[in-house]
C-alpha cells in the first residue's frame, strides 16, 4: 500500500470474520483506490462493528445510532474511514452482492468524502464521481445509487 495507508480490522461478530485472502483483497483495493482516486495520498480504514460505529457517530457527530461508514479528514494524509462490517453485510444482502463488494463501495464512498466531496451539498458531483469509480473498479451499482445527471 501507499506509505501510511492501512486497513485495520476491529471487533465485529465472528460470523463476519474475514479470511487472509479477503483481508489481502481489501488491502490491495485500498492501495489501488488511493492510487487512482487521490494520486496515492494515504488514508487509513478501520473495518469494525456496529458498536464502534455507533460510538464514533455519537462522539464526533452527535448521532446516537450506528451507521455504515464515517470519514474523518486529516489534512496531508487525507484521514481515516471507519466501516461497519455488520451494516455492510446487511446492505450487501439487500442489494444482492457480496460483503466484500459492499465494503469496497463504502471505502470508495468514504474516500470521496475525505477528498472533500459532500453528496448533501454538491448537486450530484459526488454521485457522478462515485458512479465513475464504481465502473472503473467493476463495483456493482445499488438500488439507492443516485441517478447521474
Amino acid at each position: 500500500m501507499s506509505p501510511g495507508s492501512t486497513v485495520l480490522f476491529g471487533a465485529f461478530p465472528s460470523e463476519l470474520r474475514f479470511s487472509r485472502t479477503e483481508k489481502r483483497l481489501l488491502s490491495d483495493f485500498a492501495r489501488d483506490l488511493s492510487r487512482a482516486v487521490t494520486a496515492g495520498r494515504p488514508f487509513d480504514c478501520l473495518i469494525t462493528g456496529d458498536a464502534e460505529l455507533h460510538r464514533l457517530n455519537r462522539t464526533f457527530l452527535g448521532n446516537d445510532y450506528p451507521t455504515d461508514v464515517l470519514s474523518f479528514p486529516n489534512g496531508e494524509a487525507l484521514g481515516e474511514i471507519a466501516i461497519s462490517a455488520e451494516r455492510a453485510a446487511a446492505q450487501a444482502h439487500s442489494f444482492g452482492h457480496s460483503v466484500l463488494d459492499e465494503i469496497r463501495i463504502l471505502m470508495l464512498h468514504g474516500l470521496l468524502h475525505l477528498s472533500g466531496m459532500d453528496h448533501e451539498k454538491d448537486r450530484g458531483e459526488m454521485a457522478r464521481a462515485e458512479a465513475h469509480w464504481r465502473g472503473k473498479f467493476g463495483l456493482p451499482q445499488t438500488l439507492i445509487a443516485r441517478p447521474v445527471a
